[in-house]
């Protein structure tokens, strides 16, 4: 795979299964929106369970890029059992974080001094943590295991795991609503604990034989270039830097909303919205993993995973923008994702600022594949320190300064540090390209 020259009906299907799981997993947040907005007091619920997910998305930040890790590093047995041994420890150190998370004392004091929260969202956001906590272990467990089906060319058993995920979650979810007096916020952190535990172990079973073939190889590197442990720390913690700084943003901008004008209601419909155009922004967080598998050598595929890319980016903010300035926008609000009218149209603008960035993230996932495939991963930890940054700067500015809505606030503020990041990544994209062909 990696010797041949690519069309793009081949990138199409190597990337397709990657899609639908992503796909798939983007349908979990407008569902479980859906569910929690229909059942007592949605604001609490909603609110609690969207600031939950943000603390549970920062502790697992760390573990995320391990999939990349593993596409790009696992060839043979020693490669596997050193990559997979990380993958564990990092696992339990993140657990070990998590508990200590959910002490009480500096629970409260993070949520209600901290952030902000009122009390009755507070209380809920505890409840929805703590049946989060399978959540870390479970994502890294899964990714590792992902890149292996991924490095053999098997995507479509990564999308049959996400499928496994995706019913599971919705069992859950309906079963807690229908049959448990729960609030919303504990049923969709208790449906995502379960979808994810579910997809990692179906991960597992589905890469026995690819894990077979890969521990048959043995490595034929020199001393100096066998994959140890202090070479995956130094490939990896630029990585795991990046995803902290990325999914960081979701609880700086949590505690940004949290002291804005109209805080409730931004706090209400950021996970609404944020479902809606990750839905979008799949399609390309999918492309990265696709990019590193397909590149090969001496970028032999890079031309034709281009032009994939420009029509990818363009047809994704292309259906977002279509959907954002039509009724559609609405239908999904209030009929789909079960809002009231007020909180269906307070989620319009917010969405139509947001266009651009399924469009940024296919570029961004490109830039970053190319990277990570000629092992210079420092630069994408710097090009998230930019948009982080930037983020956060934008909202200091305009919810202190302008007394800006908070969510609007926050919608410009990401497809401005979004743009930034991923021109700052088209120099060092071009040093390594030169690097190449030299």
């Amino acid at each position: 795979m990696e010797n041949k020259h690519l069309t793009q009906r081949e990138i199409f299907k190597i990337w397709f299964p990657m899609a639908a799981t992503w796909l798939m997993m983007a349908v979990e947040g407008p569902f479980l929106a859906a569910v929690i907005a229909r059942l007592s007091q949605p604001e609490f619920n909603l609110a609690a369970y969207g600031v939950a997910y943000s603390f549970a998305v920062l502790v697992e930040a760390p573990i995320i890029m391990i999939m990349s890790a593993s596409t790009a590093l696992v060839r043979d047995n020693q490669s596997f059992i050193r990559l997979r041994n990380f993958t564990y420890a990092l696992n339990g150190a993140l657990t070990l974080i998590l508990l200590l998370l959910l002490i009480p004392p500096f629970f409260n004091f993070l949520a209600q001094q901290i952030i902000g929260l009122p009390g009755e969202v507070s209380q809920r956001t505890y409840q929805a943590v703590l049946v989060l906590l399978p959540w870390p272990a479970a994502i890294g467990y899964r990714r590792f295991y992902q890149g292996v089906l991924i490095r053999q060319g098997l995507t479509r058993r990564v999308a049959y795991g996400t499928i496994m995920r995706v019913l599971s979650m919705m069992a859950m979810a309906v079963v807690g609503a229908f049959f448990f007096p729960w609030e919303g916020a504990v049923i969709g952190g208790l449906s995502l604990a379960t979808g994810v535990t579910t997809e990692a172990i179906a991960s597992r079973f589905m890469a026995y034989r690819a894990v077979k073939t890969i521990r048959a190889q043995t490595s034929n590197n020199p001393g100096d270039m066998e994959l140890k442990y202090g070479r995956i720390f130094t490939f990896y913690y630029p990585l795991a830097l990046t995803s902290m700084l990325a999914l960081g943003v979701q609880p700086l901008v949590t505690f940004f909303l949290g002291h804005s004008r109209m805080a409730i209601e931004s706090l209400a419909v950021l996970p609404v919205v944020n479902s809606l155009v990750f839905i979008f922004r799949s399609m390309g967080l999918s492309f990265q993993e696709v990019s590193i598998a397909l590149l090969g050598d001496k970028d032999k595929n890079l031309k034709a995973l281009k032009k994939f890319a420009l029509r990818l980016g363009i047809l994704a903010s292309g259906c977002l923008t279509v959907v954002a300035f039509s009724p559609l926008a609405s239908i999904w609000f209030e009929k789909v994702s079960g809002l009231a009218p007020r909180l269906a149209q307070f989620s319009l603008w917010p969405t139509r600022i947001l266009v651009l960035i399924p469009a940024l993230t296919v570029l961004l996932s490109f830039f970053r594949a190319y990277l990570v495939r000629h092992q210079v991963t420092k630069p994408i930890t710097f090009a998230t320190a930019i948009e982080v940054t930037t983020i956060v700067s934008v909202l200091i500015i305009s919810i202190h300064a302008f007394d800006v809505v908070g969510i609007l606030a926050a919608a410009s503020a990401m497809v401005i540090g979004r743009s930034l990041a991923d021109l700052y990544l088209i120099y060092p994209v071009v040093k390594v390209a030169e690097r190449v062909k030299s």
